[in-house]
């Protein structure tokens, strides 16, 4: 018996959920866009009426507001992007506990064992559907297919708020026409790769022998051949979800940073909230990694394997620093760092290594983690911006006061 998958997509989310919480915004052409004096002026998601005027996500501010005088510019608002995505979950799991999130705003659903509760894939789609726009106010695409990939298609193919089920009897007719580039996992640059073996449709790849795609691209050849041809077995998973592989924290400065003391400055306020999030999860980490991006938008990425793990603030914070007066000459302008962390191990199960120069009676990093706890407790009850440091308060590159994105 055939599996049967939904694959769930939230129409033009950020722009529907500002939708939700401002309804104004439904009768207007609206954009929420990053704030242009941060130099973050692009747009992130539209609304159908903005579409309508060609506005395309990741264009400029400028270059939208030519095309459309009278569009309307909201500001994102991560948190209430993250609730959301937990709220659509939330729903999607009370048909199903085989919920796999791919990314914020997408997830695939195995229904097959909820048919004799809840109906066929198609009758639970428009289920869903409707009641994700009934409690959320929020639209849905669903795509319901026998595999995830096929599903997928299915979402993409009407839009917005709609079903399309793709069977093992009309995949041909639906999936066949459409664009190689379509297919799940098929970039630009495999693409051109296809285009050169006279690839351009779906239909044209399940047509390729697989040898031959082996031969040209490899592997990604070998299961590009079977999610053409209806082959892919992958399941739903909910295994390793919620297993973090890193934490991480960048920002783009409101003027590009030169000094070495800007750099500091910056760097202790990313890392002030990976230490944060370190500790809310219990873990400690072994790695620092540090991107840096010129003004030109070139980066470069460094890391640094820790003596000890840890979760203290200021220690992530000098080692980023170290790395960054290792790689970077003071005066060379940045536009953007980026602060991860890796390396996880569990903070109750973790030890201290002294080396043969350690004192072993000095206490100042256990002193350092309690302030750093009081602090996170501080946050907790009276907001993230109810302390910090004097040096983030008074300086002008950006950060005071102002939340990140996680």
């Amino acid at each position: 018996m055939d599996r049967t998958i939904l694959h769930c997509d939230c129409n033009s989310f950020f722009a529907s959920v500002e939708s939700a919480l401002n309804p104004e915004y439904l009768s207007v052409p609206m954009a929420v866009c990053g704030d242009p004096e941060d130099r973050h002026g692009i747009v992130l998601a539209k609304n159908e009426l903005a579409k309508k005027y060609g506005i395309q996500t990741a264009e400029t501010v400028f270059s939208a507001k030519k095309k459309c005088p009278n569009l309307v510019i909201a500001s994102p608002h991560y948190d209430e992007y993250q609730r959301y995505s937990k709220l659509v979950n939330g729903i999607y799991s009370e048909y199903t506990e085989l919920v796999e999130p791919f990314g914020i705003d997408e997830s695939w659903l195995d229904v097959t064992a909820s048919r004799r509760l809840f109906g066929t894939g198609e009758e639970i789609a428009y289920q869903i559907k409707e009641r994700v726009k009934r409690e959320l106010g929020i639209t849905i695409s669903v795509g319901v297919s026998f595999n995830k990939v096929f599903a997928k298609l299915g979402s993409d193919y009407k839009k917005p708020d709609a079903v399309t089920v793709i069977s093992r009897e009309n995949f041909k007719s639906i999936v066949f026409p459409l664009p190689v580039s379509d297919l799940l996992y098929v970039g630009k640059k495999t693409t051109e790769q296809l285009l050169t073996l006279g690839v351009r449709t779906i239909g044209d790849l399940a047509h390729t022998s697989r040898e031959l795609l082996i031969k040209k691209l490899g592997k990604m050849g070998n299961m590009l051949y079977d999610y053409a041809n209806g082959l892919d077995d992958a399941p739903v998973s909910i295994e390793g979800r919620d297993e973090l592989k890193s934490i991480s924290n960048g920002f783009t400065f409101k003027h590009d940073l030169v000094s070495y003391q800007e750099c500091k400055v910056g760097l202790d306020f990313l890392c002030d909230e990976i230490g944060r999030r370190l500790r809310e999860r219990h873990i400690k980490c072994n790695t620092v990694a540090l991107t840096i991006k010129d003004t030109y938008l070139v980066s470069i990425q460094r890391q640094h394997s820790l003596f000890n793990a840890t979760d203290i603030s200021r220690e992530i914070a000098n080692t980023a620093f170290d790395i960054l007066r290792t790689e970077w000459p003071e005066g060379k302008p940045i536009r953007m760092l980026t602060v991860s962390v890796s390396g996880f191990v569990d903070a109750a199960n973790s030890y201290t290594q002294l080396d043969l120069f350690s004192d072993p009676c000095d206490d100042s990093r256990d002193r350092e983690k309690k302030r750093e706890e009081t602090i996170d407790v501080i946050r907790k009850k009276f907001g993230s911006l109810s302390i910090s440091t004097g040096a983030i308060l008074d300086s002008d590159i950006g950060v005071s006061g102002k939340k990140t994105k996680r």
